[in-house]
């Protein structure tokens, strides 16, 4: 069994996906928009450029993200947040730093009682994330 976090926009999975794939150094492996998929006659014609859904490999792992509908808006993703392990200091910080631009640093990436490094984040997208690093490998 994997879990897979499942993100929803209101309007811009686009943009947060490809940011993410450049900021994880991961790999979309597909995207649809609602004018793609086979029910595109079920949709008006404005939800067309909407994300029905994406996928965003990252090793033997996935993130994957859709657009709501705008009759059916998000509030925010507070009360949750992606948690990312990585295996080095070095990659803590460039994932951290990836993922803040434009964002808020709720934490800073720092040392703590239980990891070498950890910290914590709303990116510009206001998805919440937490970076950790048990041990430098």
């Amino acid at each position: 069994m994997k879990i897979n976090p499942y993100l929803i926009f209101n309007g811009d999975c686009k943009a947060a996906f490809t940011f993410y794939e450049q900021a994880l150094q991961g790999q979309i492996e597909m995207m649809m928009t609602f004018g793609e998929s086979p029910a595109r006659e079920h949709f008006p014609s404005d939800y067309h450029n909407l994300i029905i859904h994406t996928r965003l490999a990252l090793g033997d792992q996935a993130i994957m993200g859709s657009d709501t509908t705008p009759d059916r808006p998000t509030d925010d993703m507070s009360g949750c947040s992606v948690s990312l392990n990585v295996d080095s200091i070095a990659e803590a910080e460039r994932v951290f730093g990836a993922l803040s631009e434009d964002g808020n640093v709720q934490m800073p990436l720092e040392k703590t009682f239980w990891a070498a490094r950890f910290g914590m984040l709303v990116d510009r997208f206001g998805v919440s994330w937490m970076v950790n690093c048990e041990k430098d490998q």
